[in-house]
């Protein structure tokens, strides 16, 4: 299926590594890119490392690439608060030395107290950040300071499970303050993606991400086909109940998906109020109580189909078995409770 697209923007976090990690088969997915001659982009919310770093961090793991192929929410941010703000003006970070290391490459002045009259808040991941920070950029937020978001996510996908992201740092904030930020940057929002796709002159991308709520909706805000990975956040519960503005075209265990064909990764497409379907040695009927799966196969055929019935009626609450092969597919999907 990737053959059909000029530009393949990957997520990192949940899609690439897990923290420092690489995920089983990335590596090896995304060296048969280079090898096919597929053109990459790396675009991710986390503003703790520079683009540069990225690479290097990618290169180590044995993942040929490129700072000019990353595009961070750190840098988004610095440079649009440059566009925004006279040179020079003071920038209240809070987040990692990366956040502040774009900010002054920005043409602009990080800071690290409310005392000296930041023009503008930052906040961004960063893995020391404490009350402390949080106060002084409370202090500075009310005396009229610009609040700048780099990101929203709720958490961060680790080998130990997701962990309190910068989203959930923002939301302390914004109880304390009773607002929302005056800006997010990052995804959801289509500005990684879309200057991704300009700078290789790409007409038709597909992103590759672990989040219904970022990657996925942020594909769709840009016009976008997107490919959902079960590497990282998002999983099979979460698919069931998306919204129509986070629901992925195409649907894969890991990066290896995108060398399988078209029609066996995309989430078929059924009409409005369909009460059921079959493909792939699966048969999904929608019942009062919700969804019933029959059959056997694998069990990724057997989630696309049961997106595809959920998606095409009222939201499901429960899915169940109705023969021992789905049984065994519904308890690894963790879809069995």
């Amino acid at each position: 299926m990737v053959a059909e697209y000029d530009l393949v923007i990957l997520d990192l976090d949940g899609v690439v590594y897990l923290i420092d990690r690489p995920i089983p088969s990335a590596v090896e997915a995304i060296r048969r890119l280079h090898r096919d001659g597929q053109r990459l982009a790396y675009a991710t919310n986390n503003a703790s490392r520079r683009a540069a770093d990225v690479a290097t961090l990618l290169c180590g793991m044995g993942i040929e690439a490129a700072a000019a192929e990353v595009l961070t929410s750190a840098q988004a941010s610095a440079s649009l608060l440059a566009q925004r703000l006279p040179a020079g003006s003071p920038v209240l970070v809070v987040g990692a030395e990366a956040l502040r290391a774009e900010i002054r490459d920005a043409g602009l002045r990080p800071v690290g107290s409310a005392d000296e009259g930041p023009a503008a808040v930052v906040q961004g991941y960063g893995p020391e950040v404490g009350w402390a920070d949080l106060a002084e950029a409370a202090v500075a937020i009310r005396a009229g300071a610009v609040w700048v978001a780099t990101n929203t996510d709720r958490t961060l996908p680790t080998a130990r499970g997701p962990v309190p992201g910068n989203g959930a740092l923002v939301a302390a904030l914004r109880t304390a303050l009773e607002r929302d930020p005056d800006l997010v940057v990052g995804k959801p929002e289509p500005a990684l993606f879309e200057t991704a796709a300009q700078r290789a002159g790409a007409r038709r991308p597909i992103v590759v991400g672990d989040r219904l709520d970022t990657d996925i909706e942020g594909a769709r805000r840009s016009g976008m086909d997107s490919l959902l990975v079960l590497t990282g956040v998002s999983g099979a519960r979460d698919l069931l109940a998306a919204p129509p503005d986070r629901r992925p075209s195409h649907l894969a265990a890991d990066l290896s998906g995108l060398f399988e064909v078209d029609e066996a990764v995309r989430v078929p497409s059924l009409d409005d109020g369909s009460d059921g379907a079959e493909a792939g040695g699966w048969r999904v009927t929608r019942r009062e109580a919700g969804l019933a799966l029959a059959g056997s196969g694998q069990a990724l055929p057997a989630l696309r189909l049961l997106c595809a019935v959920a998606w095409a009626g009222e939201p499901v609450q429960r899915v169940t078995a109705d023969s021992p092969a789905a049984a065994e597919v519904l308890r690894r999907l963790a879809l069995d409770q």
